[in-house]
């Protein structure tokens, strides 16, 4: 990454996110925002609707405590058979979810906004990753379930924990860990660009 930019405040309170950032090479300060500005799913709103307005509205709470910087929001979901998971609420959700899961493709959506502070000036993207997960066995899900892997994470699994029952069909790794780098690269060159021509 080369050129000057602003310092980047990520909006987001996920430790895999702050990993990413800082393995990337990003130089970032962490500013969580409000719970109210994560609510959830709307009547039809598809999955990339909803991650695209959440992510949006993170970025805009964030923005608004802010005096300088670039924010960025984010927000992952996972889609199985027409069924949008956000992250688990306990245990038994959490086995719902990786029942449901087990032996079918599914997607990862994540919404990304880059916000300028101060000002209104922002840009949201969507990137998607369809996985599969092999049909593991109940005692699989249970161990899984045991280790409490599953707490904080959209759709109740982790591709960083390392398991071989996940397997990337199409898309980025880093978005089912929960920040697509690759869109996040291109979304600032293109504002680097953008704030040097403009």
């Amino acid at each position: 990454m080369s050129g000057v930019r602003p310092q980047v405040i990520l909006a987001s309170a996920s430790p895999r996110r702050r990993e990413l950032l800082a393995e990337a090479g990003y130089d970032f300060v962490v500013r969580r925002p409000h719970e109210s500005a994560e609510c959830g799913r709307r009547d039809g709103e598809s999955p990339a609707e909803l991650v695209a307005r959440l992510a949006r509205q993170k970025a805009a709470d964030v923005a608004g405590r802010c005096d300088a910087g670039l924010v960025l929001g984010c927000d992952t979901v996972v889609e199985c058979c027409g069924q949008v998971l956000g992250k688990p609420q306990d245990r038994a959700h959490a086995r719902q979810m990786l029942e449901l899961l087990r032996g079918h493709e599914h997607h990862v959506f994540s919404g990304l906004c880059l916000w300028a502070v101060p000002g209104n000036r922002h840009r949201v993207r969507v990137a998607m990753t369809r996985l599969v997960m092999t049909p593991i066995s109940d005692q699989q899900l249970r161990g899984y379930l045991d280790t409490g892997d599953w707490q904080g994470k959209a759709g109740a699994f982790g591709y960083q924990d390392g398991h071989d029952w996940l397997q990337i069909l199409e898309g980025s790794e880093s978005n089912v860990v929960g920040l697509p780098l690759e869109l996040l690269d291109e979304m600032m060159r293109d504002w680097e660009r953008d704030t040097t021509l403009g």
